[in-house]
């Protein structure tokens, strides 16, 4: 697992399960409430992608994240049904926790929906997003996309969430592209930021510090023919082509 992987797991949630451990015993416990259900719940996710980020899903066992969490295995059934809706839950919060990484960036881009698009391509190409230990996981949970229809549905509503997002945004710049344009150029953009997150976070040490946000920002730049901030790439006529 990498540092900054390591470091937002145990920042996020490895305190919860501390806290937990902390606690009183289960029988000296009050009836459960919804807070501490779903901070429970989000702790035992955390021990899973923690497990996972080193080993592989095959690592991440019932014993070895209860293990990890500092509870029971019972206790893990009462939150999820079976192994794989903890591992289809764990996918989700990773592919969720990279979505708000990367769109969290727009509060500080500005109102101008060309400020607002670069913000959200900056953030997606730059730690935390762009991780090594992230890009581990997504290939072990892609794998298990290709035969379980339910993984399939997570990771197709983490694409489309981004994606969507990406679509909004190219809509509303100069040119008012037309819904099927901006979706064509969102699933471009999209495709772009992947395999530079893809190649910038296993090969990190054959780009220099800033390289692939600044590639990034040139190469949306130039399929959208609008000059984002922080792009070196003219502008060629606007979105709505």
């Amino acid at each position: 697992m990498t540092l900054a992987l390591f470091a937002r797991l145990q920042k996020r949630h490895v305190v919860i399960i501390r806290a937990y451990n902390k606690g009183p015993r289960m029988a000296d416990r009050r009836p459960y409430t919804r807070e501490p259900e779903e901070r429970r719940r989000e702790a035992l996710i955390a021990a899973a992608l923690d497990l996972m980020a080193t080993g592989g899903p095959a690592s991440a066992s019932v014993r070895a994240i209860a293990a990890r969490a500092g509870v029971t295995p019972g206790l893990i059934r009462h939150y999820f049904s079976s192994k794989d809706d903890l591992t289809r839950a764990a996918f989700g919060a990773m592919m969720g926790d990279m979505t708000d990484d990367s769109t969290a960036a727009l509060l500080a881009g500005g109102t101008a929906p060309a400020a607002a698009l670069a913000a959200i391509v900056s953030a997606s190409l730059r730690p935390p997003v762009m991780d090594g230990g992230r890009v581990r996981l997504w290939a072990g949970f892609l794998h298990l996309v290709w035969n379980d229809p339910k993984m399939r549905a997570v990771h197709e509503a983490g694409y489309l969430g981004y994606r969507n997002r990406l679509q909004a945004l190219i809509a509303a710049l100069p040119g008012k592209a037309d819904p099927a344009t901006a979706r064509r150029l969102a699933i471009s953009c999209n495709a772009v930021i992947d395999g530079l997150w893809l190649e910038g976070a296993t090969l990190p040490d054959h780009f220099a510090p800033g390289e692939v946000e600044r590639i990034g920002l040139d190469a949306v730049s130039a399929l959208l023919g609008v000059k984002l901030p922080g792009s070196c790439h003219p502008p060629s006529g606007g979105a709505a082509r």
